[in-house]
Formats: C-alpha cells, sequence, structure tokens
C-alpha cells in the first residue's frame, strides 16, 4: 500500500487504515461529520482570534470567503442583507 502520510509511519498507518476499515458504515461517516465539524470549529476561532472585533456576520462571511469561492461569499452577503439579518 502507498503511504497517504509523510508524517506517520507505514506501519502505523496501515494499522490506523485497517482500523478505520473494520468499522461500519455509520462509525466511519459519524468520524467523518466529527473530524469536519472539529476542523470548520478551529477555522472559525481562528478567524476570531486573528479579527476579534468582528461580528459574527462578518466572520461569517470571512469564513465562506475564505475556505469557498467568491459567488458562494456573494449570494451569502446577499441573503444577509435581504434577511435583514441581525449583526452581533
Amino acid at each position: 500500500m502507498r503511504t497517504q502520510s509523510i508524517d506517520t509511519n507505514p506501519k502505523i498507518e496501515e494499522i490506523l487504515i485497517l482500523n478505520l476499515r473494520k468499522k461500519t458504515i455509520s462509525k466511519r461517516l459519524s468520524l467523518l461529520l466529527s473530524l469536519s465539524s472539529l476542523t470548520m470549529r478551529l477555522a472559525k476561532r481562528a478567524l476570531l482570534r486573528t479579527n476579534p472585533k468582528m461580528t459574527k456576520q462578518e466572520l461569517d462571511l470571512l469564513f465562506v470567503k475564505v475556505h469557498y469561492d467568491k459567488e458562494l461569499y456573494d449570494r451569502v452577503n446577499q441573503y444577509y442583507q435581504k434577511s435583514g439579518y441581525e449583526k452581533k
């Protein structure tokens, strides 16, 4: 098997992958969702730390701008403006 991670010992990586393959689909999906959620929370926390004076709306928009494309950013921004999203 080709190594997927340059900073993990190949034998350890093989064990990790085998353990992951043994899990049920629902357990793997749960792990995926948990890791995705954690990643988003950490990214948002980093944005807040570097921009402590921004409102929640501004931080949400910045998150979209940094992690997605301009088209989605523009759509979310338009939604906020049309819906009268409350700045907190």
